[in-house]
């Protein structure tokens, strides 16, 4: 063979490291800087730089801590407007004179325990179930306690969980006290059509 057309001999085949540097243009392979006990400095250091910002982006997206949330029963909420339309959904689409489940009735009752003003009064010496009914003087859907002596009593979900989270002030609800403020309320001075003279 001529030396000047000598191929050098090539690294993918040579078991020397050195052999491997030069192919790789001086760096390391991964498993060859594992076995020699680290990385390069300029890695080591890239990763520590980068170790802050990773923890503080799981801190910005991780979970509200669990003190932020109230558990009814199974159930968990994250706020009171989250908790109201679970219970205005469940007032709304569930049929009336039916039993609620067993899910429901485990998350309407801690609902009555944590957030009425008089639970023993309500719940009595035990719960039947729970009933989605029209109130005999609203005229309005709502939740009912059925009680173990057959008697029944209604209750307003949207004070409970104002009791338990603040609603805010647009969704609370109007005390019917207030109401009549002295004015004798509807349009114009009610004295038949037209304009005084």
């Amino acid at each position: 063979m001529n030396p000047e057309t000598q191929v050098p001999p090539s690294p993918i085949f040579n078991d020397s490291i050195d052999a491997g540097l030069a192919y790789n243009g001086g760096s390391k392979s991964k498993h060859q800087r594992e076995e020699d006990g680290g990385e390069s400095d300029e890695v080591s250091k890239k990763q520590k730089a980068e170790t802050p910002v990773d923890d503080e982006i799981i801190e910005k997206n991780s979970v509200p801590s669990v003190s932020n949330r109230v558990r009814l029963g199974p159930k968990e909420f994250g706020s009171s407007v989250e908790m109201f339309d679970y219970f205005y959904n469940l007032l709304h689409y569930w049929a009336t004179h039916l039993n609620l489940n067993k899910y429901e009735h485990m998350v309407l009752l801690e609902l009555l325990k944590k957030g009425h003003e008089e639970p023993d009064k309500k719940i009595g010496k035990g719960i039947k179930g729970f009933q989605v009914r029209i109130h005999p003087v609203w005229k309005s859907k709502c939740f009912f306690v059925i009680k173990d002596d057959d008697t029944f009593d209604d209750f307003s979900f949207r004070k409970c969980v104002d009791h338990i989270l603040p609603l805010p002030d647009e969704m609370k609800q109007p005390d019917t006290n207030k109401a009549s403020n002295g004015s004798r309320g509807g349009k114009g001075s009610g004295r038949g059509r037209g304009k005084r003279r």
